[in-house]
């Protein structure tokens, strides 16, 4: 892909660095952002792998479970779910060190399973565009506000799927999308 012309500066979303962007989907300062960053990736896929392991051998008719099998089963962290029990929001029985059993049914009045949480996070959010011509831009307006040729604009456009909406000889494209688009990500 080539380079763009404009300059348009991000804050790495590991490192947190300002950096001027190469092409204009870089997300990342360096190639050892994006090496930690697809670690940190593959990490939570092991993770969610040797959940989805200890869920399996855990029995439906068990009424009562585990510290560990509850964050198998339920959208829950280790500690979350200590602190829960430790301030009596959650029920717990102790008949032991390690052996701390949490009712089931109290764990799926309160949480989401993992499954259905991971089904729901996965769920894309449709977006909603107004393409009224006072909330868009035209082709013209973006060249000229961005400094950039209109061909170079088509192609984003088209790239990045953004709606337009052409009235007579005009064709309309979303403010928003546009500013997201060729903005810094700079706060």
């Amino acid at each position: 892909m080539p380079g763009i012309a404009l300059e348009i500066k991000r804050k790495c979303k590991v490192c947190g660095k300002v950096f001027l962007v190469k092409k204009l989907d870089s997300q990342f300062c360096s190639k050892r952002c994006s090496a930690v960053d697809l670690k940190r990736r593959r990490d939570a896929e092991v993770k969610e792998a040797r959940l989805a392991k200890i869920a399996a051998k855990v029995p439906d008719v068990r009424e009562y479970i585990s510290v560990r099998e509850a964050v198998a089963l339920y959208h829950i962290e280790r500690g979350t779910l200590y602190r829960l029990i430790r301030l009596g929001r959650i029920p717990a029985m102790n008949f032991g060190k390690h052996l701390i059993r949490i009712k089931r049914s109290e764990l799926e009045a309160n949480f989401m399973l993992r499954k259905k949480a991971k089904r729901e996070k996965e769920k894309p959010i449709p977006k909603l565009y107004n393409l009224e011509p006072e909330n868009c831009y035209t082709v013209g307006e973006i060249c000229k506000k961005y400094r950039i040729n209109d061909s170079t604009v088509w192609a984003h456009v088209r790239k990045y799927s953004i709606p337009s909406r052409q009235i007579g000889n005009y064709v309309y494209i979303p403010k928003d999308e546009i500013d997201n688009l060729y903005k810094s990500d700079i706060l």
